[in-house]
């Protein structure tokens, strides 16, 4: 019976570098999302098909560990909150655990523009996440996406018992992965 927690949060918040150190932490398995997107892209590129594959790839890796005795898996996840598609992956996806018993922990990050669009040059980004090594495009895409889908939850949206809503614009991996132990007494 292992335990999920969805770190999500606009790109180049930090989910990725903050789960790695939550994980560090915790020693809960961390579970990008570029993990699956890196091993379909460059074969299909961003079409439906990519999108269906790896939402099919995420769910038997997410079954799996949900039944394993892993203590739990970090999974990093872009949640555009006005698309009603996203909100029943994330209840899938939850379900998942919930039905193994599992515990499921909802950490939202957030971050100014500014900062996002220095973080997404950053080198470990590149180094982890190869679709995201076109600079330009990823940029755009990362602009696109803020002025066309809402990337963060408004004040009261996300009715879940656990829940943690973080800005990160100033802060340190360490010091969010640090707080977000805090918050939920993880060990």
């Amino acid at each position: 019976m292992a335990d999920l927690i969805i770190l999500f949060g606009p790109q180049a918040v930090g989910k990725m570098t903050v789960g790695e150190a939550l994980a560090e932490k915790t020693g809960m398995k961390l579970f990008h999302n570029h993990m699956t997107i890196d091993a379909v892209a460059p074969v299909l590129g961003f079409t439906d098909e990519t999108w269906r594959i790896v939402n099919q790839f995420r769910r038997e890796i997410f079954q799996a560990a949900a039944k394993s005795d892993l203590k739990g898996v970090i999974f990093t996840y872009v949640w555009a909150f006005d698309l009603q598609k996203d909100w029943d992956y994330v209840a899938d996806i939850s379900a998942i655990f919930e039905e193994q018993g599992g515990r499921v922990y909802f950490v939202e990050l957030e971050a100014s523009l500014e900062e996002r669009l220095v973080r997404n040059k950053s080198e470990h980004r590149l180094e982890k996440k190869p679709t995201k090594r076109d600079i330009v495009f990823s940029e755009n895409e990362l602009k696109e996406t803020a002025e066309s889908h809402r990337l963060n939850s408004k004040e009261g949206e996300l009715n879940k018992k656990q829940y943690v809503r973080i800005n990160n614009t100033s802060l340190y991996p360490n010091e969010v992965a640090q707080h977000i132990q805090d918050v939920f007494h993880f060990h």
